[in-house]
């Protein structure tokens, strides 16, 4: 696995929108104050030029306007970190322009989540490069940091620090009247061992991001997970995984689909995050959804991590060993390069 060089002192991280631009005045805000937030910190900040543009569908450029800002980024050797502007709906849009020779030929940190799968994902089981699976840059606009961002950029930095579990998360979409805020804690953080256990252990090479996306790209030439699997079946692959917009009988057909399609296989265990959107036709939960499919594996699955769109969340680097812990609703995450 393909380690790029963590962010230094002077450092320089370049800003672009693979996915959705930014329009909102607020949003513009955060993002202002973010980079001042960084530059106090001696840390340069560059955007790309179309992440305050966005067309009628939320979309910064045309597909090949994005791999272009991307490329540029990588081959730009005073950026390091690479954090994506926004998540959204229609990143795949640039995967054709992309090439994989100016990636794996100038390894760079990329960050984001949601939409920004298809990237991690891509760099991860395509380049054989580690990625990271945390906030896109607008958290770093907050006036105060959270415990997340300032963990997030602890390993920017390469210090891979333990990552406890948070004691509140933001359990519903709030406004942001001043665009500097945090997260709302509104409910209680509370890890579940799927099959009741006291406590559970689990270790592996760890990929993963939000199955909606996977899923989609799951078997297109974008995909390269069998390949992935295939390299580190020895350390046993640990899946990490979050839903935007799955419902119940939608997360057990995904995860069907990919199972039955070999992609957990040599898996040692799975680790979902918080639900960002979930309801049941059929009145099943969560838990019930997962185990129905997963079950039968025997190993061991972990459900409400601090994973994905219910912030805040781990920072996960894709393509790292990871260990989670998990018993009595808390958590643990420890990652290991090699």
């Amino acid at each position: 696995m393909l380690y790029p060089k963590f962010l230094n002192a002077g450092g320089t991280i370049g800003v672009c929108a693979p996915s959705c631009g930014v329009m909102d005045e607020l949003k513009i805000k955060r993002f202002e104050n973010g980079k001042k937030n960084l530059n106090k910190k001696g840390i340069n900040v560059i955007f790309s030029d179309h992440v305050f543009t966005a067309d009628e569908r939320g979309v910064s450029a045309d597909g090949i306007t994005r791999a272009k800002e991307l490329h540029e980024f990588f081959k730009n050797e005073k950026v390091s970190v690479i954090l994506s502007a926004s998540g959204g709906d229609f990143l795949m849009e640039m995967l054709k322009y992309v090439d994989l020779d100016v990636l794996k030929d100038n390894p760079t940190w990329f960050q984001g989540y949601s939409d920004n799968t298809h990237l991690t994902h891509f760099l991860t089981t395509k380049c054989d490069m580690a990625s990271i699976y945390g906030f896109n840059f607008g958290d770093f606009g907050m006036k105060v940091w959270e415990d997340n961002v300032n963990r997030g950029f602890d390993i920017l930095r390469g210090n891979i620090v333990k990552q406890n579990s948070f004691e509140y998360y933001e359990s519903d979409w709030h406004d942001d009247e001043t665009g500097l805020g945090g997260y709302y804690h509104d409910d209680k953080v509370k890890w579940v061992n799927a099959r009741d256990e006291d406590e559970i252990v689990v270790k592996g090479r760890m990929i993963g991001g939000c199955l909606d996306i996977i899923s989609f790209i799951g078997g297109t030439p974008y995909d390269g997970t069998f390949e992935f699997i295939n390299k580190y079946k020895n350390d046993g692959i640990l899946w990490f995984l979050e839903s935007f917009s799955l419902n119940a009988e939608e997360l057990s057909l995904t995860l069907w689909r990919l199972k039955e399609s070999g992609f957990f296989e040599g898996a040692s265990g799975f680790v979902f995050g918080r639900p960002c959107m979930f309801k049941s036709f059929t009145g099943i939960d969560y838990k019930r959804a997962v185990l129905d499919v997963l079950g039968e594996l025997d190993v061991p699955i972990i459900l409400d991590a601090c994973i994905g769109h219910r912030g805040p969340q781990f920072s996960i680097i894709n393509g790292s060993i990871g260990t989670f812990r998990s018993s009595g609703g808390k958590g643990s995450l420890v990652m290991e390069l090699k």
